[in-house]
C-alpha cells in the first residue's frame, strides 16, 4: 500500500485545490493541452524502466536498439544477459536495468502465461497499480505513467520536474516525500487534469523552473509561486542592505 498521507486541516486541502485549480488553467492557457499517446502497457513499462536516472534522448535510443536487437519480448526474456545489457548501454545503468527487465518479463510469463498486459485495463486505479508495483524497479512514478498513458486510468506520475515544480509553487509541504507527493496530487487536481497538468508541469520545469536558476521573470506562474515571491522579496532586501552600505547614499 501507499504511505499514508499526513494529516492536513480543511483549509489547507481548500488552498491546495485552489491553487491546483488556477495552475492547471493557466498551463493550459500557455502551453496549450497536452499532446496524446498510447503505448502498449508492456512497452510503456520497459521504456519507463529504462528512462530511470536519463534523459528522454538516451532513453529512446536504448529503447530502439533493444527493440532492434530483439524483435519480441520473449527475444528480451530469454537473451543472454549480457547481451541485453549491451543493447540498453545508452540509458544508462544498463547492469541494474537489463536484470530488471528480464525478470519482469520472466515474471509476467509465470503468472500470466502471456507478455500482455492488457487485463490490466479491466482492474479498478488501485488494484492496477499493486500489481505493478510489485515488480523489482517498478516505484510509483513507474506504475503511474503505464496506468495513466496506456491504460486510461486515474493515475499522477511525479518525476523530478514535477516534484521540484510542485515544491517551489507551494502545492504541497516542503518536506512531503516523492512517495507522498504522487497521492497529494491525485488529491488536489481533479481525474480529468491529471494528464495534461502531468506533461504541463513537465513543460514548465524544462523551459522555465529549472533546478539551479529559474527563469522567474518569464514563468507564467510567477505571480502564485511561493518560491518566485521569496526569491523577489530576497533579492530587494539584498538590494536595500547594499545601497545602505554604499557610501555614495
Amino acid at each position: 500500500m501507499p504511505p499514508a498521507l499526513p494529516s492536513y486541516p480543511p483549509e489547507q486541502w481548500a488552498r491546495w485545490r485552489e491553487k491546483a485549480r488556477i495552475v492547471h488553467q493557466r498551463l493550459l492557457e500557455h502551453f496549450g493541452p497536452a499532446p496524446r499517446r498510447r503505448r502498449d502497457p508492456l512497452d510503456e513499462l520497459v521504456l519507463t524502466v529504462l528512462s530511470q536516472n536519463t534523459n528522454d534522448r538516451n532513453r529512446d535510443r536504448a529503447y530502439e536498439a533493444l527493440r532492434a536487437r530483439f524483435p519480441t519480448w520473449a527475444d528480451v526474456r530469454d537473451a543472454d544477459p549480457d547481451a541485453v545489457k549491451a543493447a540498453i548501454r545508452t540509458a544508462g545503468l544498463a547492469n541494474q536495468k537489463g536484470p530488471r527487465i528480464q525478470a519482469i518479463l520472466r515474471q509476467i510469463t509465470q503468472e500470466r502465461g502471456a507478455l500482455d498486459l492488457s487485463f490490466l485495463a479491466q482492474m479498478d486505479t488501485d488494484e492496477a497499480r499493486q500489481w505493478l508495483l510489485r515488480f523489482p524497479g517498478v516505484g510509483p512514478k513507474t506504475a503511474a505513467i503505464v496506468l495513466l498513458f496506456s491504460l486510461d486510468k486515474p493515475a499522477f506520475p511525479v518525476d523530478t520536474h514535477v516534484y521540484r515544480v510542485t515544491g517551489r509553487l507551494g502545492l504541497r509541504p516542503p518536506n512531503l516525500s516523492v512517495e507522498k507527493t504522487h497521492e497529494l496530487m491525485e488529491q488536489i487536481f481533479p481525474p480529468d487534469a491529471y494528464y495534461d497538468a502531468h506533461i504541463n508541469l513537465i513543460r514548465l520545469g524544462r523551459q522555465y523552473c529549472h533546478p539551479r536558476r529559474p527563469r522567474c521573470a518569464q514563468c507564467p506562474l510567477r505571480d502564485i509561486c511561493d518560491d518566485a515571491r521569496s526569491r523577489a522579496t530576497t533579492s530587494t532586501a539584498q538590494q536595500e542592505e547594499e545601497a545602505a552600505h554604499d557610501p555614495a547614499h
